[in-house]
């Protein structure tokens, strides 16, 4: 578990070194790409052996008989969340931007809208519109530095056309852990309004002091409107098998969700299968290596971003992507990026991307070897110097 080890990404056709040039008009060679949410880091071994399997077969066929690849993910779930999973209750989709989308199409029609509490993964809302569907956009609130639920104003947002809710738990972009009572409170605004809940809890394994609370565990007494999303992709680095896990426990949304799934001829991806199973059966010990790992980088950019004035980090309970307001500068957008992009040659993402609340945002993405994250924040500091 050496993630200090330098890894070369370049000419290795990773959307995240590559394309940041192209985006953003930073050079690979010079610069630090802070964007796209995956690690520099070589997933565990084991994942590298079970490919290995693989390649020494010879064959790239169908993948049969998935009991232990659907045990390896109840076993994980259990150990890791106290979350009791039956394995029956478990799709497999080709990543979880492709489990939201098939959400969308099994529990919404043409026209229906979809609340989001955002600034929130960009994701969501794009599958969300290219479907025909509305988003009711419900701006979370900042208190104490942090983002906190207004249940009071989205109400007065409600006009009857949502019929699904989606939650990002953790948050992305916000590193939020919500808490038993906030997350309570989504699953009793989902009942007031009758919506379907998609809890997408993809970023629950890396989490620093604050422990995640999955929404079956939270609220059990909405399992008839709730869908769960998770995948092994963002906790080992595996993004790229394009594997996630849609988990319904209603008999009828399974079947409604089951429908769909025959009817876009989604089937698994035989790698995916093969890497994840063997991801949850022995990352463990690599996992919590990795967070400790992150959480010293999040010290590094968070201590980096108090020294420049007008820039403020939210505080981060879970995620490696770290969000910047960088309002307190007096600068407007296309000054604060420049100097980002320009001057400090990094690619962040841009807060506006996520929606409404993340105009004057940077999320900054650390998961990347120490050395590189310092160099970076020394630019960064150096591109804002004559702010001090």
């Amino acid at each position: 578990m050496n993630f200090d080890k330098k890894i070369n990404r370049i000419n290795t056709h990773s959307v995240k070194w590559e394309m940041m040039q192209p985006y953003y008009g930073v050079d690979p060679k010079i610069g630090t790409p802070m964007w796209v949410a995956d690690m520099d880091f070589e997933p565990p071994k084991e994942v590298h052996d079970a490919l290995a399997v693989m390649a020494n077969q010879g064959i790239y066929g169908y993948y049969g008989n998935d009991e232990n690849y659907r045990n390896s993910i109840t076993g994980w779930m259990a150990r890791r969340h106290g979350w009791k999973v039956n394995p029956s209750d478990i799709f497999t989709t080709h990543g979880l931007v492709n489990g939201t989308a098939l959400c969308v199409q099994s529990f919404t029609e043409v026209g229906d809208s979809v609340v989001l509490f955002t600034p929130v993964y960009h994701a969501f809302s794009r599958v969300i519109k290219a479907a025909g569907r509305k988003v009711i956009e419900c701006k979370l609130a900042i208190k104490n530095g942090r983002y906190k639920m207004d249940f009071d104003a989205y109400d007065k947002q409600m006009d009857g056309s949502a019929k699904m809710v989606i939650l990002c738990s953790p948050h992305n972009p916000g590193g939020r852990v919500w808490t038993v009572s906030e997350l309570k409170e989504v699953a009793t605004f989902a009942e007031r309004y009758n919506l379907i809940l998609i809890s997408d809890e993809i970023h629950h394994d890396i989490t620093f002091e604050t422990k995640h609370i999955t929404m079956p565990i939270a609220a059990p007494e909405i399992s008839d409107r709730l869908v769960m999303m998770t995948a092994a992709t963002k906790t080992f680095n595996i993004a790229g098998c394009h594997t996630g896990n849609v988990i319904i426990a209603d008999k009828k949304l399974k079947a409604r969700f089951s429908t769909i799934m025959e009817a876009t001829g989604t089937s698994a991806n035989s790698f995916g299968l093969y890497m994840t199973q063997a991801a949850y059966s022995f990352g463990d010990k690599w996992v919590d290596s990795l967070c400790k790992y992150l959480d010293d980088n999040r010290k590094i950019l968070d201590a980096t971003i108090a020294r420049i004035p007008g820039l403020q980090s939210m505080p981060m309970e879970a995620t490696y992507l770290s969000w910047v307001d960088f309002s307190g500068t007096g600068m407007p957008k296309s000054e604060y990026i420049d100097r980002v992009q320009k001057k400090a040659h990094i690619a962040a993402s841009h807060g506006e991307t996520f929606g409404a609340g993340g105009e004057t945002f940077l999320r900054f993405n650390f998961a990347t070897q120490r050395t590189e994250l310092i160099k970076a924040m020394a630019r960064l500091e150096n591109a804002f110097s004559d702010l001090q």
